[in-house]
């Protein structure tokens, strides 16, 4: 349960709540009855082809949109009738860099505090700063700073007020690996700590370092729970093939019975299907037809194939009135 009054979340409360949510834009149903539940201290991943939803779903959850039917709350308070009270309360990072170029990172810091009118400026800006380790560069204008510093900023102005809640949309794209690795191993020490994190991504590696994912597809909710639930749900078999010539394999193999998906992963090429029996003579009949050079391995499914193969199962909505 949530004290209402203060926002503030007990250790098994959901944090966020959202049942059967609906938004559309003139004719295209973007979000479609969409159901979603986050814990307290819960690092909770959302998935999808770009223009499924994603963006837009985080965005009637913190209260920048209000949805067209449906029903939820964040942090305790309504996402319809309350908005105002959860934007005070979470911290939102968008897509792209939203900051001043040419003022320090200071003082876009203090910015952000005088939004949020909060009381002992200064000393908000210097736990932040010292917090993100961006004490030494608060001096440095934000134009200056490469992907990785900048992406630190932006969450050093969400964590100012001291969101119980994150909701972070695409926060690491065209950031370098190790920046990448940096940003995340804070967001678990913010979990450790009980702030909830909403983040959307297109990286397997951060999926997977999340508690709990969502895959959205084109304004629907096809799968959620954990990485191992999520590729357990999809039931399909997987092959590694290693050899040479393995475009031209993977041409002969597509269409081919029980084959329902190939994709290259360096130097293999990985089969998958959900009849395994059928699965696994199609493709030794083939591979012993290809050529003597070749060899093939049952592996476990990955959440990538998985990922892949949702994505190719979805239909776009695009121009769809309903």
């Amino acid at each position: 349960m949530t004290d209402g009054a203060s926002g503030n979340p007990k250790d098994d409360e959901l944090v966020i709540d959202v049942n059967g949510i609906n938004k559309r834009f003139g004719t295209k149903q973007v979000v479609k009855d969409l159901s979603l539940q986050v814990k307290r201290g819960e690092i909770f991943g959302f998935l999808g082809p770009n223009g499924s939803g994603k963006t837009t779903t985080i965005r009637m959850m913190c209260g920048l949109l209000t949805p067209d039917s449906g029903s939820g709350t964040c942090l305790g308070f309504d996402i319809i009738s309350q908005s105002d009270e959860i934007k005070q309360r979470v911290g939102y990072m968008t897509q792209k860099f939203s900051y001043w170029d040419d003022l320090s990172i200071r003082e876009n810091l203090d910015f952000v505090a005088r939004v949020y009118e909060m009381k002992n400026r200064k000393e908000a800006v210097d736990r932040s700063l010292e917090k993100l380790g961006l004490t030494s560069r608060a001096s440095q204008l934000a134009g200056s700073l490469s992907g990785g510093w900048k992406q630190r900023l932006a969450l050093a102005a969400c964590m100012l007020h001291e969101p119980k809640l994150l909701l972070l949309d695409e926060p690491t794209a065209g950031v370098d690996p190790t920046a990448r690795r940096d940003f995340w191993e804070e967001l678990h020490l913010l979990a450790a700590q009980g702030i909830s994190v909403l983040v959307s991504t297109h990286y397997m590696d951060e999926a997977e370092r999340c508690h709990k994912l969502a895959y959205i597809a084109y304004g629907q909710l096809l799968a959620q729970g954990t990485a191992a639930e999520i590729v357990s749900s999809q039931n399909l078999t997987t092959w590694a093939i290693h050899g040479d010539n393995l475009v031209e394999l993977s041409q002969k193999l597509r269409d081919q019975p029980a084959v329902d998906q190939t994709v290259a992963f360096g130097s293999s090429l990985h089969v998958c299907g959900k009849d395994a029996v059928q699965l696994e003579q199609t493709i030794r009949q083939v591979v012993h037809a290809h050529g003597k050079n070749l060899r093939m391995e049952k592996i476990d499914t990955s959440l990538e194939d998985v990922f892949i193969y949702m994505m190719k199962q979805s239909a776009d909505n695009f121009g769809v009135g309903t």
